[in-house]
């Protein structure tokens, strides 16, 4: 791969993902509207039988009335706005970021040989393969006879999905885990959208152009699936961007544990809202207090089983450590390793199929080294994030010996 190439790889993941964040920002927005509009619908004394409830908003110096039919309106309005697209949009563009990044790099981020040596095409079959599949289970859980017991199906979808992210640990990196994880969700959600709420609005407009009333159960289906999108979408938002904090994948063993715990937050955060704009007095502050302890949880497991933590908590004091001006040099046996395992991509001429250092992190000089001693500390020894999926085979014997000189770096204050 030349470098052009290595540019347009990195420029093509900068845009795909710029696409799909906008798209996600409209999709989540519209659902926590609607979700707050349906809390706050209010019955008027001598409205239309047929209005459920009307909301009155002040947003930009403009007041709006907003009301919701019951079932629907008698005729169908000369203009109707569809919600469908930004759900398209932000799983088309999220699939084909997932194909760019992690089925395109799959060396880099999905495949680790010491999990399971996948080739690149088997990585990626078992990939979609299990999205495919993890959208028909959920379909089928809500079409059994749980689906007439919220709370049962919300229990029995969730074991489903920490389940799933369990068995993604068995096949891909600990990033790659949590990314398919995250990716399952939603599906699941983009799969409610296209597969249930959509058509049953179409079979609504169709009754409504036919002289018909539609049938009440098309609405309360759609609603059902509708909350549960609003329920997923903040635990989604962290399965996405953990692939950003090594902390949060490094160790595949305890993923189902913190996907557990942000679930139990991102959802119980969702709930405080959703009562919350419904009766401000009735609000469930509690939710905020489990919401805490959940993603404390999340945090004392990750930190404890981070593959490099043991020992080294003393690392903690690096950062002031290694910020000092006069800062020593690292040391030869230090710069051996690094310039080994690390400089191919952390340097100012990398290989050629990466283009550019990543994050701009330049370790191809002793004082280079010492100046991202914190970032080597967090990467390379506590989460052994980097190498990706131990690319360049850094053995354990080095990293002991990043480590010994992490904690004289931090024993010399």
């Amino acid at each position: 791969m030349g470098a052009l190439e290595a540019y347009g790889w990195e420029w093509g993941s900068a845009l795909i993902r710029w696409l799909h964040v906008t798209a996600a920002i409209a999709w989540i927005g519209g659902s926590f509207f609607f979700m707050h509009l349906d809390a706050s619908l209010r019955k008027r004394a001598g409205a239309d039988p047929a209005i459920a409830g009307t909301s009155w908003q002040v947003h930009g110096g403009g007041f709006y009335e907003m009301s919701k039919y019951t079932l629907a309106p008698a005729a169908l309005p000369d203009m109707l706005i569809w919600h469908k697209w930004q759900s398209y949009w932000t799983w088309m563009s999220g699939f084909t970021l997932l194909c760019w990044v992690y089925y395109g790099q799959s060396t880099l981020f999905l495949v680790d040989p010491a999990v399971m040596p996948l080739a690149p095409w088997q990585a990626a079959a078992i990939g979609i393969a299990a999205l495919g599949l993890g959208w028909l289970v959920y379909d089928a859980l809500c079409r059994s006879p749980l689906g007439d017991n919220e709370p049962l199906l919300a229990v029995a979808g969730f074991g489903f999905v920490v389940a799933m992210s369990w068995l993604f640990t068995l096949f891909f990196s600990g990033r790659g885990a949590l990314i398919h994880t995250g990716a399952l969700m939603a599906t699941i959600m983009t799969g409610n959208v296209f597969f249930v709420i959509q058509p049953n609005q179409r079979k609504a407009v169709a009754a409504l152009l036919a002289g018909k009333t539609p049938d009440p159960k098309w609405a309360k289906t759609s609603k059902t699936r509708s909350t549960h999108n609003n329920y997923i979408t903040l635990p989604v938002l962290f399965m996405m961007l953990s692939n950003h904090t090594p902390a949060a994948f490094s160790n595949p063993r305890v993923i189902p544990a913190i996907v557990t715990c942000v679930i139990v937050a991102g959802a119980l955060v969702r709930y405080f809202y959703n009562r919350w704009h419904a009766d401000h007095e009735k609000a469930p502050w509690w939710a905020w207090a489990v919401a805490a302890v959940a993603m404390v949880g999340a945090f004392v497991v990750a930190a404890s089983a981070s593959p490099g933590m043991r020992g080294l908590m003393g690392l903690a004091e690096l950062p002031a450590a290694a910020a000092r001006a006069d800062a020593p040099l690292a040391p030869q046996e230090v710069v051996d390793i690094v310039q080994v395992r690390c400089m191919m991509c952390h340097a100012a001429e990398p290989m050629e199929w990466i283009g550019e250092a990543p994050k701009g992190v330049l370790l191809d000089t002793p004082a280079h080294i010492a100046r991202f001693a914190p970032a080597i500390a967090m990467q390379a020894v506590l989460t052994r994030a980097m190498p990706p999926n131990n690319f360049s085979g850094i053995t354990d014997e080095e990293r002991a010996v990043l480590a010994h000189w992490l904690r004289l770096d931090v024993a010399q204050k």
